[in-house]
């Protein structure tokens, strides 16, 4: 059943959970996602990153989402993370999709809050959610991708962590759905163990009135800074990198084990699909206090 993320995340603070948002660039993940959902019976949010055209436009995936959520037996939200432009976040629209989320946190706080409000005007207009992001996410040297490149001294750097009384200042003047938020987490594959700011979530949930926040780099994080995040605001939570690498060893070993006959690639798109779903499925459950 295809929802609005708005509707998903006003579910979620009512019943003190987060929703998973897990990027689908393949058939694999987008099928491996959708079941794990489906077996737990939980709703979730596919996403398609600007980062990930390189792997996949959005015109070739985006009406297999929007089709996959429309057939789905639980709601399901289909966004785009990580929007750069407002071409991008339009071409999302116009495909069907029912989030957004328009990324200007790398510009200075007037063009961010000036750009996003335009956003949300237009987005609002055809009953499209959307995200936006204050504060400056930073990658991991493994497997990131998305937010600026990061040097050693930039994690744990809380001069990059968004600002409360500043999250209050911009969800008031831009009227957006939910807002990703910067308080320790890192896009990519962690190189330490994050040490995230719960204090910071706690101050921006109550300046902003209760505003759904999110986490992007979900991935990697331990379960109990999962639930302490969402017991103290985070209704969102990003996911990709992990269920990407379970995919992965699942491969290496198939391979490994089987390097004297033949293997087939179907065997190996379903071996991955498996591997992606029971991943999935372990987040979803801690989500989802399961």
């Amino acid at each position: 059943m295809l929802v609005t993320l708005k509707e998903l995340l006003k579910e979620a603070e009512v019943e003190k959970r987060a929703v998973g948002a897990f990027n689908v660039p393949n058939m694999e993940c987008l099928r491996g996602v959708i079941q794990a959902a489906e077996d737990l019976n939980v709703p979730v949010i596919i996403q398609h990153a600007e980062v990930h055209e390189n792997l996949i436009t959005i015109e070739e995936i985006g009406p297999l989402m929007v089709a996959y959520a429309k057939n789905a037996k639980v709601p399901v939200a289909v966004h785009l993370d990580h929007g750069a432009s407002l071409t991008a976040c339009l071409k999302a629209i116009k495909l069907g999709f029912t989030s957004i989320m328009y990324d200007a946190s790398l510009k200075d706080y007037e063009t961010n809050v000036k750009e996003t409000s335009e956003l949300v005007k237009i987005a609002h207009s055809v009953n499209v959610s959307v995200e936006a992001e204050l504060g400056e996410m930073t990658n991991s040297a493994i497997a990131g991708g998305e937010g600026r490149e990061s040097s050693l001294s930039d994690f744990g750097n809380v001069d990059l962590f968004t600002n409360p009384q500043q999250a209050e200042d911009f969800i008031e003047a831009t009227k957006v759905d939910c807002l990703a938020i910067s308080f320790g987490t890192v896009h990519g594959k962690y190189m330490f163990e994050p040490k995230l700011d719960f204090e910071r979530i706690a101050e921006i949930r109550s300046t902003t009135q209760r505003k759904p926040l999110v986490m992007h780099g979900g991935s990697g994080v331990s379960e109990e800074d999962y639930r302490k995040a969402i017991s103290q605001g985070i209704r969102k939570i990003n996911y990709y990198t992990y269920m990407n690498m379970a995919a992965g060893d699942a491969l290496k070993k198939k391979v490994i084990n089987n390097s004297s006959t033949e293997i087939f690639f179907d065997e190996l798109s379903l071996l991955a699909t498996d591997a992606i779903k029971e991943n999935v499925i372990q987040a979803l459950k801690i989500f989802n206090g399961l």
